[in-house]
């Protein structure tokens, strides 16, 4: 049996609007639980202090969950001054695999010391994560400016949830 022209053309229709879908499955790997696990990672950069530009870097780990809670631990130096940190926070993360950041970054009493906004990108089907801080401020409100990237790796991927 020949088909028709209306059978052909309702099959190249649904043809294309399956070929169309195919791209909308495969453009979203990025999700809070694709992202969620061991994470760690290193941070390097300046702060711009009124009397200059200091140096600051951090090497740290953190876990974050698939509702977008993060905690961990990190060594920090800034101008040469190292001290062990505690982070929380929390993060969001859109289908096109930016990320936003909140961290609140407190010392071994607990005190907060800052708090920093990141703004990155999940690479690498979510196993690596480059960001850079686009804000951090003080306990007092005041805001340092700053220049720091971050580069993170997720530890042992696929084994950590």
């Amino acid at each position: 049996m020949k088909p028709n022209l209306g059978q052909t053309l309702l099959g190249m229709t649904l043809l294309v609007a399956l070929v169309g879908l195919a791209p909308a499955a495969h453009a979203g790997p990025c999700s809070q639980a694709a992202v969620a696990g061991k994470w760690g990672y290193s941070y390097t950069g300046t702060i711009i202090l009124p009397t200059g530009p200091v140096p600051a870097a951090a090497v740290g780990r953190f876990t974050l969950d698939a509702d977008g809670n993060l905690s961990g631990t990190q060594t920090r130096s800034v101008g040469g001054g190292v001290g062990e940190e505690v982070t929380k926070g929390s993060s969001t993360v859109n289908e096109d695999c930016t990320t936003t950041f909140k961290v609140d970054v407190y010392d071994g009493a607990g005190n907060l010391l800052r708090t920093a906004v990141l703004n990155g990108v999940y690479l690498d089907n979510t196993t690596e994560l480059r960001a850079i801080f686009a804000s951090l401020v003080l306990p007092n409100g005041a805001s340092l400016p700053i220049v720091i990237t971050v580069d993170a790796k997720k530890v042992s991927p696929g084994n950590d949830h």
